[in-house]
């Protein structure tokens, strides 16, 4: 069975705060190696996960990477930080669920489908679908998955960074609510107690390498609230 695959990158001064990288769904950790360098360079500590996301439905993820993320968070005297890209800002909600760190800082989802995405509803019965992203890819829905439904409200702090921009415009124009980034709406990537909200003019893949966005999620998590732009 394939293991959590992980970077850690600790600096000297156990005090920095960590940030724990959720990529999203048939991608991997690569997708978020421009936001962890800066993270790096702002005195964070990352831990940048690969796993089987195509392969696992989010329970059985969230049990795949505690191992690594309770090891991390061993290592630190510092608040641990989420910081999530689509499917992995749901992984973050059940993961803190299950598992809540006991020095719990912020948490930030990039293009994070909080109320489910109109094209996975489009896609789900295509056996190419379920061949491509698996039991997690049918938890993507509008038709909440029951490990999401039972979720409780986050008591912790969430700042969600939505993409308004898209590559799909097929999918924008016909499929999903305006605005959009593509593959999921601004209005789905909210969340009913999320402390901070913010559009950026990206696409949903492109969320987490743009600059606006990369320094948006430093300002929530050292803060609590994005920057006005």
């Amino acid at each position: 069975m394939r293991e959590a695959q992980h970077t850690v990158v600790a600096p000297a001064d156990t005090r920095c705060d960590g940030v724990v990288l959720l990529h999203g769904i048939g991608v991997g950790s690569w997708t978020l190696k421009k936001l962890e360098r800066t993270l790096q360079r702002r005195g964070f500590a990352t831990l940048n996960l690969d796993y089987a996301s195509r392969k696992k439905p989010l329970e059985a993820l969230a049990e795949e990477i505690h191992t690594p993320i309770a090891a991390f968070a061993e290592q630190r005297d510092g608040a641990i930080h989420f910081v999530a890209h689509s499917m992995g800002g749901l992984l973050a909600r059940v993961y803190i669920s299950r598992h809540r760190p006991a020095r719990l800082g912020r948490v930030v989802m990039l293009g994070t489908p909080n109320g489910g995405s109109e094209v996975a509803d489009l896609l789900k019965d295509f056996s190419i679908y379920h061949a491509a992203f698996g039991p997690a890819g049918l938890q993507l829905t509008t038709a909440q998955a029951p490990v999401l439904a039972a979720l409780p409200s986050p008591d912790y702090a969430v700042g969600i960074i939505a993409g308004c921009r898209t590559i799909a415009p097929i999918a924008s124009a016909f499929v999903l609510p305006r605005p959009n980034d593509g593959r999921v709406s601004v209005a789905s990537a909210k969340l009913a107690d999320m402390d901070d909200h913010i559009v950026i003019k990206a696409s949903h893949t492109g969320l987490p390498r743009n600059t606006t966005a990369i320094e948006q999620t430093i300002a929530f998590l050292r803060d609590g609230c994005f920057q006005a732009i």
